[in-house]
């Protein structure tokens, strides 16, 4: 049934967070990719949201954990991770996907519930993930995985509210001989209402051309130095790309660098003088 109230969590309308969803999953577009620079906090949200270009959000459990200085895959409890993405959300104005890593729950019912509640803080989308623990770790058996997406979906429903959902797919991440599995994987979580299959280990343009042929919707993938060409990726029909904890690797090599330049007496760093 319909969420009751019109006011989420905080103040947030409903209304704005159903249109956040729908101008988040409208971005999606194969051969013309959502490119998300994940985030991890306030200042990071507002930066990124701030660069040309930048139409929606992301965040990475894997940096928020880091921030936070526990270990990713569910260090932190539920409760503290509603109160980080909270933090971020209502950082900017544009739609903000959550990284919810397993939704904090074993089970549909535990995943409605949590989903519920992140999208009452405002979120517009968020991934979900396979595996029960890292992402090389052993994976939720398929008809599990299939209900929880679905319960993703339920609550996005019974909110009014038509959260995106990017459901990570790990099979390959963790076997390089899981192809198979991970294609079906895939095609049952976009059957089961994901609107997106995050597809782990697509590290290759004929892996991602055997992916885009296979999967019966569209494919996001994670992508870092190493990786397709972005200008690839979009030609040949990716439709979101994100770089997970890469970003915060990027920003954390800037400022290292900097410290031995600075630690060495050197010249001051001209983003000594970036105004935030």
């Amino acid at each position: 049934m319909p969420h009751s109230a019109d006011w989420l969590a905080g103040g947030m309308s409903i209304s704005s967070t159903a249109e956040k969803a729908e101008l988040l999953r409208s971005l999606h577009i194969p051969g013309d990719p959502l490119i998300v620079t994940n985030v991890w906090d306030s200042i990071t949200a507002r930066v990124v949201a701030g660069a040309p270009g930048v139409k929606a959000l992301a965040t990475a459990s894997h940096s928020i954990s880091e921030a936070h200085g526990v270990e990713d895959g569910e260090g932190l409890d539920v409760d503290e991770m509603l109160a980080a993405a909270r933090i971020i959300i209502r950082s900017v104005d544009l739609p903000v996907s959550v990284d919810f890593e397993k939704a904090y729950a074993t089970d549909a019912a535990g995943t409605l519930d949590n989903v519920f509640r992140l999208i009452e803080e405002g979120a517009a989308g968020l991934n979900i993930e396979d595996s029960i623990g890292q992402a090389k770790a052993p994976l939720y058996d398929l008809d599990t995985q299939v209900s929880k997406i679905a319960a993703a979906r339920q609550a996005g429903d019974r909110a009014g509210v038509p959260i995106v959902i990017n459901a990570r797919v790990d099979a390959l991440a963790g076997d390089p001989d899981s192809f198979d599995d991970a294609v079906a994987r895939a095609n049952a979580y976009l059957a089961a209402g994901a609107d997106c299959a995050f597809v782990l280990g697509l590290g290759t343009e004929d892996l991602v051309k055997a992916a885009l042929d296979r999967i019966d919707g569209k494919i996001s993938v994670i992508s870092g130095a190493d990786s397709v060409p972005l200008a690839r990726l979009a030609e040949l029909g990716v439709s979101r790309v994100s770089f997970g904890p890469k970003s915060m690797g990027l920003t954390l090599s800037h400022l290292r660098d900097a410290a031995t330049t600075l630690t060495a007496r050197g010249d001051y760093p001209a983003e000594l003088g970036f105004a935030f």
